[in-house]
């Protein structure tokens, strides 16, 4: 058997009204390569008619595809590091199934590894999501840079290449919650990014509503640094200082001035807001104490029902 040179992983999560338009641009775009390739699909539970149509696909190109058949619904990223898992390319290609990132970029993204650089980020040329996910998307980039230090000009784009050596260390890993192209870059040597074509989505809807995305960065930043923490106690430190300072002020003028009955309110209001930080910083502890509690109980990241691929007979 001829090992593929690249692999192409597809998360596939009930994408039944786009995997044909899908399969028309990927697999000659892949083939115009002249590469030996491989293209993973991995179904994470869909509840349409994508493990069949992945089945059909299978049966028609036995020779390039490979399929993993989630035995449930276990996320993208769970799904990509199973496709991770059974890649055996040189290069692995992630790319969603939704056909907003051109398949026919997988070449930009090849010949920039042939430069040297082991791990190549993507950056959307032009996007054509909602204004809303558009901004918040480019606040939650800052601040993680800020808190991480990890370097993505667009984290939301899942579409990257990474090498061998790349993959072989993600695959030692045995994190419950993660986010790969943050975990990939900390093992990268040499990484780079260049600006790939951004369609509109072909068929369906997002699976990514406001509140995934909240806690995709939550999994982000508490995965990846423990700066909240610490800002965090900094912040308390500050507070109980400033806190002193002004029971020392306040029980002064009560000695000066004598008994006084405004100002109630304004230390309800002081009182409120710090109790608001407070509860902030307890729920920030609690997401920390929640990954630990996840990882410890060391229950598997998902589940395969089947392997569908073509076996070697020698």
């Amino acid at each position: 058997m001829t090992y593929p040179v690249v692999s192409v992983v597809i998360p596939v999560y009930n994408e039944e009204e786009g995997l044909a338009a899908l399969f028309a641009r990927l697999y000659p775009a892949l083939d115009a390569l002249g590469t030996p390739y491989e293209v993973i699909f991995v179904n994470d539970g869909s509840r349409d008619r994508s493990p069949q149509i992945l089945a059909d696909q299978f049966h028609a190109r036995p020779d390039v595809t490979r399929v993993v058949l989630f035995d449930g619904n276990f996320g993208q990223h769970r799904a990509i590091m199973a496709g991770f898992e059974h890649a055996r390319g040189q290069r692995i290609i992630t790319l969603d199934a939704d056909l907003q990132n051109p398949p026919e970029d997988i070449k930009v993204l090849l010949d920039k590894m042939d430069e040297g650089y082991d791990y190549v980020g993507s950056i959307r040329r032009q996007r054509n999501d909602s204004l809303w996910r558009h901004v918040a998307s480019r606040m939650m980039n800052n601040l993680r840079e800020r808190i991480t230090r990890i370097k993505m000009t667009d984290q939301g784009c899942m579409f990257r290449a990474y090498s061998r050596r790349i993959i072989d260390t993600i695959n030692q890993c045995q994190e419950m919650h993660t986010f790969i192209p943050a975990l990939a870059y900390q093992f990268a040597q040499n990484p780079t990014e260049v600006v790939v074509g951004h369609e509109e989505r072909f068929a369906g809807e997002s699976k990514y509503s406001l509140y995934s995305l909240i806690r995709l960065n939550f999994d982000l930043m508490t995965g990846f640094s423990i700066v909240p923490l610490q800002f965090f106690s900094m912040l308390g430190m500050a507070i109980s200082l400033l806190s002193g300072i002004l029971v020392i002020y306040l029980a002064a003028r009560r000695l000066i001035i004598g008994p006084e009955e405004g100002g109630l309110f304004t230390l309800f209001g002081i009182a409120f807001f710090l109790i608001g930080i407070a509860l902030f910083g307890i729920g920030m502890l609690g997401e920390y104490t929640g990954r630990i509690y996840q990882e410890v109980r060391r229950r598997p990241r998902y589940m395969i029902a089947a392997v569908l691929e073509e076996r070697d007979e020698t």
